[in-house]
């Protein structure tokens, strides 16, 4: 199982104070020799955390993956052409939102990704689309030609109660077996941490997890390189 890391919220904490720090750019070069398989940013509309300085530096600086979460609009296409991360996750963005509240939805914007996807793959970039365990949406991210999908584990993560969790756990289960079947590559996340991560893990069809939040939050008391390695240890299968 492959861990990438999000970034965002090292960019949190600098923006809040517009500082020059902590510098997320260092907090993934730490998380990368950590371990980490890959890194992941989302540069959003407003640019509340993660600026396009840092995504040039991101580009530049790490060795293993970018993924670039972003909102499927013209900007946020030619960033991407000129910036050519491993990886464009295309997310819905909501500008009063504290973070993403769920998957896209690709049915209802179906037409508009059919034109969009393609200028990303020509760029050759792989294209990836944030999604719930739903599945027509899912039947609707290979319909428009994406390479691999994030399943949103939010609902399960969210979950306080044990049959609520694990109705929301076999949902997820049936998602990626269903999006592997359709050829798609399988990755997961959103509200997973060192506690809710294990079962997660065990899914045989999903390949890498997306955590930002609880490791950064760990960071705050241990340090970056320590938290990736606790997530790390806990990823293996």
């Amino acid at each position: 199982m492959h861990l990438s890391v999000n970034i965002d919220h090292i960019a949190t904490i600098r923006q809040a104070r517009k500082a020059s720090e902590p510098e997320p750019v260092l907090a993934a070069l730490l998380a990368e020799q950590a371990g980490a398989h890959g890194i992941v940013c989302h540069l959003r509309g407003d640019r509340r955390h993660i600026q396009e300085r840092d995504l040039k530096l991101l580009r530049e600086t790490i060795k293993t993956k970018l993924n670039l979460e972003m909102a499927a609009t013209p900007e946020m296409l030619d960033i991407a052409r000129k910036v050519k991360p491993d990886v464009v996750s295309l997310v819905p963005e909501s500008p009063n939102e504290v973070t993403t509240q769920g998957g896209l939805d690709v049915i209802g914007h179906k037409k508009h990704l059919l034109a969009y996807i393609p200028q990303l793959k020509k760029a050759g970039i792989r294209v990836s689309i944030f999604v719930d365990p739903d599945r027509p949406q899912i039947e609707a991210c290979r319909q428009v030609g994406v390479d691999l999908i994030e399943l949103n584990t939010g609902k399960y993560a969210e979950a306080r109660k044990d049959r609520d969790r694990q109705k929301h756990l076999e949902e997820v289960k049936r998602a990626a077996a269903l999006a592997r079947s359709l050829g798609l590559e399988v990755h997961a996340g959103h509200g997973l941490d060192y506690h809710n991560v294990r079962p997660i893990v065990e899914i045989e069809e999903i390949t890498e997890l997306s955590i930002g939040f609880a490791i950064v939050a760990r960071a705050a008391m241990v340090g970056i390189s320590q938290a990736v390695k606790d997530m790390l240890a806990l990823l293996t299968r």
